[in-house]
């Protein structure tokens, strides 16, 4: 039995009989099992299941991926779902936009990108009211069928755009894995025939000249020994590939198109001339907002600090100024086993976000001086050294916005005091001045 199924599945992408998608995902795979026992075991466990539509194994196969460990190699970390969904719903992807993730991975943006579409293209929507569409808070799974009010139907939609919303979702990866779990992760979820291409974004320009109203992506963090080798046609010349990723989606954003990138610390604050150059030029041309992740969203891959870079390349050329925010919390703790926890950030965040870039669209003003996770830099400051940092806590000056004292300067109430106190410690040459120096009125 065991050869019979080894054999079945090393061979599958060579029968003509079944159709070429999935021909596609059995190429090169083989049975991971080498003890029959353990083999029958699992089959047994398979053929328990019951497949009543497709979605549910798309939910099934979602929550595989997210227990697999296997990810952490090559810079490629998993997404978590929630901080995709919120980025979803800040760059808002809508049904007659084209959408694309060049480091798709498992394809989980493009995934909760067609949800979002659904979503609210669906009956039972409603702004500010969206429910949860998966088991993200421990619901049974026989509340996820199909006609389960938790679901978003997407039925205000019509065939033809529902055609044409899968045919607008298309994402690249460079390992050959990563786009069979895509195929199957997309097939699993309504698609009949996935747009996902083998393909290396930084090294192949074959695609070069394709554009997308929508880009969403998590690129690989780390570069290979010696550096990327990238083609000569990206605007900033570098070896790193967080910088050649972050360069490629801007690049590739139609005149109104929107991204949303997780980077590394490194795009945010290194002094490198190609990190620099990148910074100058998302500031003058991209970039709304920059969101800080606290350090540890990727646990158990890696304890790396990130941070989310809002392009809009429309809404950059109107504005002056970049909203900056931060996340203290995102509904999880810290730790290897990311346990949830109330305190939360993100929707209220979100929300702040949204309005401000909306009445940015609008030509109006949203002031947040009050609102304490949010502060916007006028692009000029962000300018001034050279060094065009991206760090939003350089940026933030400490003013009480607000107080139930009334406030007046210092020097209507203290003066300064002529005598000075010098500590044995301190050599004659150094003049102290401390808390006692200061006489009241």
């Amino acid at each position: 039995m065991l050869s019979v199924y080894s054999e079945a599945i090393q061979k599958m992408n060579q029968n003509p009989g079944i159709p070429p998608l999935f021909r596609d995902i059995f190429k090169n795979a083989y049975l991971p099992y080498r003890d029959p026992e353990t083999l029958r075991i699992f089959l047994k466990e398979i053929n328990s299941f019951k497949y009543d539509h497709s979605e549910r194994l798309g939910d099934a196969f979602e929550y595989l991926l997210s227990v697999l460990s296997s990810q952490g190699d090559a810079g490629m970390f998993r997404t978590p779902r929630h901080i995709i969904e919120f980025m979803v719903d800040i760059v808002d992807p809508k049904k007659d936009e084209t959408i694309l993730d060049p480091a798709c991975g498992t394809a989980g943006f493009l995934i909760s990108a067609y949800k979002h579409i659904l979503k609210h293209n669906s009956q039972n929507y409603r702004t500010g009211q969206a429910k949860e569409t998966l088991d993200e808070k421990g619901l049974p799974i026989e509340l996820l069928t199909l006609d389960s009010p938790l679901r978003y139907k997407g039925e205000l939609l019509t065939n033809d755009e529902r055609k044409r919303i899968v045919a607008n979702i298309k994402g690249y990866d460079i390992s050959p894995d990563m786009v069979r779990l895509s195929l199957v992760n997309l097939y699993l979820h309504g698609f009949p025939k996935p747009d996902i291409d083998e393909y290396d974004t930084l090294t192949s320009d074959e695609r070069w000249n394709d554009y997308a109203d929508i880009i969403l992506a998590n690129p690989p963090f780390m570069s290979p020994k010696g550096g990327i080798k990238p083609h000569k046609r990206f605007t900033v010349q570098a070896k790193r590939s967080e910088v050649l990723f972050v360069d490629y989606i801007a690049e590739h954003l139609t005149p109104n198109g929107r991204a949303a990138v997780i980077v590394p610390e490194g795009i945010i604050f290194q002094s490198g001339t190609a990190y620099k150059s990148l910074r100058k030029m998302l500031v003058e041309n991209y970039l709304v907002a920059v969101i800080s992740l606290p350090a540890g969203v990727f646990n158990p891959y890696s304890g790396v600090k990130t941070s989310i870079l809002v392009l809009d390349k429309r809404l950059a050329k109107k504005t002056g100024t970049i909203l900056f925010a931060k996340i203290e919390n995102d509904g999880f703790n810290l730790g290897a086993q990311r346990r949830r926890i109330e305190q939360n950030d993100l929707p209220e965040v979100g929300r702040n976000i949204k309005a401000w870039l909306r009445n940015l669209r609008n030509d109006k003003v949203l002031f947040v001086d009050d609102i304490p996770n949010l502060h916007p830099v006028v692009k000029a400051r962000i300018a001034e050294n050279g060094e065009w940092n991206l760090s939003g806590d350089r940026y933030r000056e400490n003013v009480v916005t607000s107080s139930v004292w009334h406030l007046i300067p210092v020097g209507q109430i203290f003066e300064k005091s002529n005598s000075t106190v010098l500590p044995d410690s301190l050599s004659s040459s150094v003049t102290y001045i401390g808390l006692e120096n200061i006489q009241r009125f």
